[in-house]
């Protein structure tokens, strides 16, 4: 277990090359229009629509054109191979480190290279809205900066390799149930401050090469055809790649082509020669709008040399050791130790006789649709396996959860009951349910009243229902969806070879009334998939701004677990909080001391708090964070800058940003609500 931290320290070194993507400049553009120049109608109609398998562009080869493959994200890389699987999106949240993302980033567009892929459909960096969505694991929580910092990392190491990163969905694309046709209806200003924030750092951060947009409307209008999304705001923020939909959420010629839309995906339903070329000839839309898209799409294959050579590189091995280093590395920092009465960690000993059940124990478990994942043979590690890996002082059995040896639950010295979700009950395409599927409620209650030191794991991409068990069971771990190393890593936490660091990136409300949000999304119903746009339902962003933790004060509602939130063998001190101005904003400075008995890391979060705004504002946001990793009894200095994007809300009246002056609390501590530091500026 040392040797494999040491790699993975090491992995995580090798990726600080990482870059943002490479700038379209003059020489591509005029290179892509050349190009265009020399294309017949048909060609252009050809290049702005996928081929019909899917997941390649089309090549034009009299004009040494390529067809570009792609692969859908984001735990690895899909369609038609076998990869390294990483921890899903959420884990890589609960992280709160932007190097495991950048990490995984590296490692995904290596695995990509070693394929051919060119175009990887990842990160994916919708909002946490409910814990009912589906897709949730995919992404990053429910905080837009935490999100936002997650993608920009993230898309910088799959770009670092030459590979072109796609965020998805653009936009608002925040629950499953009936996506194709429910409206996602909000504010301008609960838009920019909530939905748009991760999308729009892409972009101007990390030079994302392309956006895919969502499956719902905004406001009526559906994503692909939303000229408000894509021209008035997207193409306003700089970008220059490309704009695809996502597969099959096209409906008519005309929005696409108006709304902006560069590449129709999976292939051409409504952007083909057929339906194009009677436009043009009437004059409804000029062949001028069909060049812009081609331009956007053959400026960004040039931009990443796909117009000079071969996208695949041979010498990297498609099951590679680096790889599987960075997919520990994310696995071992994201589970969040959610409750522990001092049961963890289980330290090696001869009198150890743990028992492991439950329906994920023997299992790599993921969630469904195209985050699947398909692993090598023989590279997975499931949670039973992982402990059996620890060897001496760690005797391990397995019994069947449904019909348990009572025996041996009995005499265990410790009860490990492996919970949660998968493939098949959390998914892309159906939003799920808050209970625990199949019986498990009853399966932990059954067990906790056969010996009283159980430990749930629990594998899952958001919240769910814990009330009939919590207070039956010694300790609670959020497993996320760990990857291919994710027994390993869980070992690691639960003998206490590394102490646990994650944190939620979302809030844990405890019922799904308690979250203010809930009232106003779909109901948790089967998906089935009515596509014709005159079908709409609507859900109402209602609660606007203050979702998450933002609406703590604001509703009134106290979480089980709020945002930020997450244990640790070890403790830590915060002192010494000094502001120092900056040439933009302030930088705050401060003090992380390792308290406790082993080493460990902790996420120290800045939260601004303002309190003379001229308008409604969230009691507090989350403007800054830093992991720390400290030996026992060490301490490091911290700083954290601040610049006026920390101290901007969104104004509706001039559709843009303003910077408030007043004064503001600035708060620093371990969760949204575990505030150790506070002081109070004026700007």
């Amino acid at each position: 277990m040392k040797e494999m931290l040491l790699i993975c320290t090491a992995a995580v070194a090798l990726c600080q090359s990482a870059f943002a993507g490479p700038e379209i400049s003059k020489a591509d553009r005029d290179r892509a229009a050349g190009l265009v120049k020399q294309m017949t109608l048909e060609e252009k109609c050809l290049l702005i629509a996928g081929q019909t398998d899917g997941f390649h562009t089309y090549a034009i080869d009299r004009l040494g054109i390529p067809s570009v493959r792609m692969a859908d994200g984001p735990q690895g890389v899909r369609n038609d191979t076998k990869s390294t699987y990483y921890p899903c999106g959420m884990s890589i949240a609960a992280s709160w480190n932007r190097e495991t993302a950048l990490a995984v980033g590296c490692g995904i567009g290596q695995d990509a290279r070693a394929r051919g892929v060119g175009i990887m459909l990842c990160p994916g960096v919708n909002i946490y809205r409910s814990a009912l969505c589906g897709r949730n694991f995919e992404y990053y929580g429910e905080d837009p900066y935490l999100a936002s910092e997650m993608a920009v990392a993230c898309i910088s190491g799959i770009q670092s390799k030459g590979v072109m990163s796609t965020i998805k969905h653009f936009a608002l694309n925040n629950q499953e149930y009936h996506r194709y046709e429910v409206s996602s209806d909000a504010d301008e200003r609960t838009i920019n401050e909530i939905y748009f924030p991760a999308f729009r750092k892409a972009v101007e951060q990390a030079r994302v090469a392309a956006v895919m947009t969502s499956y719902n409307p905004v406001n009526h209008v559906h994503a692909a055809e939303n000229p408000w999304l894509i021209r008035e705001n997207l193409r306003a923020w700089g970008h220059e790649g490309i704009v695809m939909s996502d597969w099959s959420s096209t409906y008519t010629t005309l929005g696409c082509i108006e709304g902006g839309l560069d590449l129709e995906m999976p292939e051409g339903v409504v952007l083909n020669y057929d339906y194009i070329k009677p436009l043009i000839d009437r004059g409804i839309v000029k062949e001028s709008d069909i060049d812009e898209k081609c331009r956007h799409i053959l400026q960004s294959f040039s931009a990443y040399g796909f117009l000079d050579g071969p996208v695949k590189d041979d010498s990297i091995p498609e099951d590679y050791e680096l790889s599987r280093s960075y997919a520990y590395a994310a696995a071992v920092e994201a589970p969040v130790l959610l409750k522990n009465d001092g049961i963890l960690p289980i330290k090696s000993s001869r009198k150890n006789n743990i028992v492991v059940l439950g329906p994920n124990a023997c299992i790599v478990p993921f969630g469904g649709g195209s985050g699947e994942m398909h692993p090598f043979e023989g590279r997975t590690t499931s949670l039973v396996e992982g402990l059996q890996m620890l060897g001496k002082g760690y005797k391990v059995s397995v019994t069947d959860w449904k019909n348990p040896d009572v025996d041996l639950v009995k005499k265990a010295t410790a009860v490990i009951f492996s919970a949660g979700f998968n493939q098949a009950t959390e998914r892309e395409g159906s939003d799920r349910t808050y209970a625990l599927p199949d019986g498990q409620d009853d399966a932990i209650s059954a067990v906790a009243a056969l010996n009283p030191n159980v430990i749930v794991v629990a594998n899952s991409g958001g919240e769910f229902d814990t009330s009939a068990w919590s207070d039956k069971v010694r300790a609670i771990l959020l497993a996320w969806y760990g990857g291919q190393e994710g027994g390993k890593a869980l070992a690691a936490l639960i003998s206490g070879a590394v102490a646990p660091s994650g944190k939620l990136p979302f809030t844990w409300w405890g019922t799904l009334e308690k979250n203010p949000a809930q009232k106003f999304y779909a109901p948790c119903q089967p998906y089935d998939s009515p596509k014709r746009w005159q079908d709409f339902r609507y859900t109402f962003y209602q609660e606007g701004i203050f979702l998450g933790y933002r609406g703590v004060k604001e509703f009134g509602v106290e979480p089980e677990y709020p945002f930020g939130y997450g244990l640790s063998y070890t403790s830590f001190g915060y002192s010494g909080l000094e502001l120092a101005t900056s040439a933009d904003g302030i930088d705050v400075k401060f003090t992380v001391s390792n308290k406790g008995n082993c080493a460990g890391s902790e996420v120290a979060e800045l939260y601004v708090c303002p309190l003379d705004s001229p308008v409604r504002r969230p009691e507090r946001e989350l403007k800054g964070f830093g992991k720390i990793s400290l030996p026992k009894g060490g301490s490091a200095d911290v700083t954290i800058h601040l610049g006026k994007e920390a101290f901007s809300y969104y104004d509706v009246g001039t559709h843009g940003w303003i910077c408030a002056g007043g004064r503001y609390r600035i708060l620093v501590g371990g969760s949204s609500e575990d505030i150790r530091l506070e002081t109070t500026i004026s700007r």
